[in-house]
């Protein structure tokens, strides 16, 4: 049972943590801290599944955790989501970085060569 009310005091604590997502250089830590309870709540799961831990649908605490797992799984999808977005505009301002520096990288010339097909 004791297992059981830290997987829940952990659970609430990380749905609460991912209900905000901070940017720029506070994501960083705010990711890190994610890893580092997702880590300490896999423990306790694993600790509850040896000792034969089944989720019950007449349990309310078992359904509680049940939701809070499902938020948390959402939540980290959306965590996820802006992160890959994030990357993805980096990678576009690179891009348009290198193209404004060099307009004509992309176009191909053939320095006035001329064959003719004739015989």
């Amino acid at each position: 049972m004791e297992n059981i009310q830290q997987l829940l005091q952990i659970s609430a604590k990380l749905f609460k943590h991912l209900s905000e997502i901070p940017k720029g250089e506070e994501r960083s830590e705010y990711i890190e801290k994610i890893n580092l309870m997702l880590d300490e709540r896999g423990v306790i799961i694993k600790k509850l599944r040896l000792e034969g831990f089944v989720i019950e649908d007449n349990n309310k605490l078992h359904e509680t955790l049940a939701q809070l797992d499902k938020g948390i799984r959402e939540r980290l999808d959306t965590v996820m989501q802006a992160v890959k977005q994030d990357m993805k505009d980096l990678q576009n301002s690179k891009k348009n970085e290198k193209r404004y520096m060099n307009p004509y990288s992309s176009v191909q010339v053939m320095d006035g060569m001329y064959y003719d097909k004739k015989k």
